[in-house]
């Protein structure tokens, strides 16, 4: 008879699940999977307070192990991607700074292998989900591969991977259903980060216009961590890493995302698809913010906190080189689904500081691709090999392709020559920078993490007034789903702690009020003997009033390349009127797409046939980026026949997008909402291409929300 399994018992009491979602049972006392009884799972074991995380560690490991191989063999998280191979072009060396070859060399041109993918979501789930997106670059330099894994936004969650678990858990599909599906507007998420203050910073980049980018050419990318430079000397300088997309930073409106999904949901992933099938290659700037060694301490924050960005008005970026993305993959399974990127692939001239994220990850990644790729062999998958050959004593293994020869595999030997032998630093071997560490092992955190409200107030206060609407509807919508008070009370006080206008407004939507005295959630998130009043959160600083670059409206608005306009048109329509706008627009890289009653073709005014790219029943609105109709009376006619087409430019004027008309469509015009705002900058009639082409470089006209908020599309 088998022995009974304690973990299967039947819990003693049921909990009223609109109070405690949990069961609760006779010992709650957290322990390992040995048994062993926990007082701290926030923060791993370091060699002082910000020091290196160390590998002794068995409590992180055991956590982070079973996290890692939890599912198989789809990610557990960004399990949604895209990826396509290019090249990076450094423009000027920087020798003073790095020794890497990668950024000293300008006759070099490194390929390159990126990958974008939401966060939460299963390989299934849309694209247009609210999330954290992905920006992990593979260099396949010539002295090893450089993985740069980071995010589209500059910051993370947490501070210490010890809790990355508990994150991922929190916005996954709750376990006892299994819903929601890529969203964190539930329950268990948000009681994560009501109790977890550290997340407020990556929350509000989450609640703003970054989590629904247009596409993945139009996101920014971020290292996320501090990471060294090494140069020749054995100087250490601290690094940030940005990718700065030449067609500027733009993102759709969650009304929109919300019909994105269901018109398309593979909406970014065919974007970026058929941009590069076109030719029109999407390109980023790689930058870096530099702080000397000496400089550690220097800010008000701490540089090894990952929940810390450095404003670019402190520390500019210096642009280094540009990213260009001209390849789609030849089958999506072999290259991006079965890349690997770990973040401890580096190379001379690049090393690691102590963030404790970042060591945990150093850990974790490669954990996770045994886990998925099924064998310490997965560098030989060709996605993944490098561009110089590895060389050592490593044999055998699940799927071993490569056929090493020799009798020895074994080091030092003389029956092989000594073979294969080491590299001298001059040779370009790898060698860490020499930080001095002395210092107790402990598992806490450093004060110097304790501030979590400064920055997301920086990060408000620097948005535009459009964009602190946005990041107010956002929260509102996603508190609404929560379904318990207490929560939603929690976060609006931190909220306010943010900034009260917003909690104001985010409270006015749910129906609440802010509350004003509230027992500090962090209490709950660290260890069980550590100092309570220690960890608590420090008062809000204002070292910055605003950072402008933070914010949307500051990008780039001097490109309409790769912008899909919408063609309305039926039998009829003015061919003279079209030819002028599309001899503008596609001059300047755009696309021009006709949407017709029917499928099949159209006759123009001319008598010439035309493809149509889409009937209006098998298209919406939202996957446009502007609206233009030529006119032409029997099409105009055909089109006001069809409300689809009413409803069409509604939406487009809703989502405050250009609108052109030329001719007889300035009377279809009248039948819409755009039709009551001809004095609307981005409304245009009968006006020059050039003028249309000016209102799609701008992206939006947020002028027009208050009105456009009143249109029921």
């Amino acid at each position: 008879m088998n022995k009974k399994d304690n973990t299967s018992e039947k819990p003693t009491k049921k909990i009223d699940q609109l109070e405690q979602s949990s069961w609760e049972v006779e010992d709650s006392t957290m322990k390992t999977n040995q048994g062993l009884k926990v007082n701290d799972t926030n923060n791993s074991l370091k060699a002082g307070e910000r020091g290196a995380t160390l590998l002794e560690d068995f409590l992180l490991r055991e956590k982070i192990t079973h996290f890692d191989h939890e599912r198989i063999p789809e990610r557990i998280v960004h399990a949604r991607g895209s990826g396509a191979h290019g090249y990076f072009e450094l423009y000027n060396p920087i020798p003073e700074y790095t020794k890497a070859g990668i950024f000293n060399d300008t006759k070099r041109r490194t390929p390159v292998f990126v990958r974008f993918s939401t966060v939460a979501g299963s390989k299934g789930s849309p694209d247009l989900a609210r999330d954290v997106r992905g920006f992990a670059t593979k260099f396949y330099t010539e002295e090893g591969t450089w993985d740069l894994v980071g995010n589209n936004m500059p910051i993370f969650f947490i501070q210490d991977a010890m809790k990355f678990p508990d994150l991922v858990h929190s916005v996954k599909p709750e376990p006892n259903n299994e819903i929601p599906q890529a969203a964190s507007a539930h329950d268990t998420f948000y009681d994560f980060v009501s109790h977890t203050t550290e997340t407020l910073h990556n929350h509000i980049w989450a609640m703003s216009d970054r989590a629904i980018p247009r596409s993945f050419r139009m996101m920014e990318g971020f290292g996320i961590h501090t990471f060294r430079f090494i140069n020749k000397e054995g100087e250490s300088h601290f690094v940030k890493f940005h990718w700065k997309p030449v067609l500027g930073v733009h993102s759709v409106t969650w009304d929109e995302a919300v019909k994105i999904n269901g018109a398309d949901s593979d909406f970014h992933r065919r974007d970026l698809w058929e941009a590069i099938d076109a030719g029109h290659y999407p390109e980023w700037e790689l930058g870096v913010q530099l702080v000397p060694q000496k400089d550690e301490h220097k800010y008000d924050f701490d540089l090894l906190d990952p929940t810390k960005l450095i404003p670019e008005e402190m520390v500019p970026v210096k642009i280094v080189g540009k990213m260009t993305l001209n390849k789609n993959p030849e089958n999506f399974f072999a290259e991006t689904e079965q890349v690997a990127f770990l973040p401890g692939h580096i190379v001379p001239g690049i090393d690691f500081t102590n963030d404790p994220l970042l060591q945990g990850r150093l850990f974790s990644y490669r954990d996770t691709q045994l886990s998925r790729l099924g064998s310490p062999n997965f560098h030989q998958i060709p996605i993944n090999r490098p561009v110089v050959d590895g060389h050592n004593n490593q044999r055998d293994g699940h799927m071993q392709m490569d056929i090493p020869k020799g009798q020895t595999a074994y080091f030092p030997n003389s029956i092989s020559g000594g073979c294969p032998h080491l590299s001298k630093m001059a040779e370009g071997a790898f060698t860490s920078y020499e930080e001095r560490i002395d210092a107790r092992k402990i598992r806490t955190r450093s004060e110097s993490f304790s501030d979590h409200f400064s920055q997301p107030a920086l990060f408000y206060r620097s948005l535009s007034k459009w964009e602190q609407e946005h990041v107010a509807g956002a929260y509102t919508f996603e508190l609404g789903k929560c379904k318990q008070d207490a929560i939603k009370e929690r976060m609006l006080w931190l909220i306010d702690q943010i900034d009260s206008d917003l909690a104001k407004n985010v409270a006015k939507g749910l129906g609440m009020k802010v509350p004003k005295n509230i027992e500090q959630p962090i209490n709950q998130a660290i260890g069980a003997d550590a100092d309570v009043k220690k960890h608590q959160p420090a008062a809000k600083k204002n070292y910055l009033d605003k950072s402008p670059a933070l914010s949307q409206a500051k990008t780039k608005f001097d490109s309409i390349v790769t912008r899909q306009i919408a063609v309305l048109a039926a039998d009829g329509f003015s061919m003279k009127n079209l030819k002028k706008m599309k001899s503008v627009l596609e001059k300047e890289g755009a696309t021009l797409k006709i949407i017709a009653p029917m499928g099949g073709s159209i006759t123009c005014d001319e008598n010439m046939d035309h493809k149509v790219d889409a009937s209006i029943m098998t298209t919406e609105s939202v996957l446009f980026d502007a609206v233009y109709i030529p006119g032409g009376k029997k099409s105009i006619e055909a089109l006001g026949e069809n409300v689809k087409y009413i409803k069409f430019v509604n939406e487009a004027f809703k989502h405050c997008k250009p609108i052109a008309v030329d001719g007889e469509g300035e009377e279809f015009l009248k039948k819409t909402y755009a039709g009551k705002y001809t004095d609307d900058k981005a409304v245009l009639v009968n006006e020059n291409a050039t003028a249309f082409k000016e209102s799609i470089q701008k992206h939006r006209n947020w002028d027009r929300r208050e009105i456009a908020e009143s249109v029921p599309a």
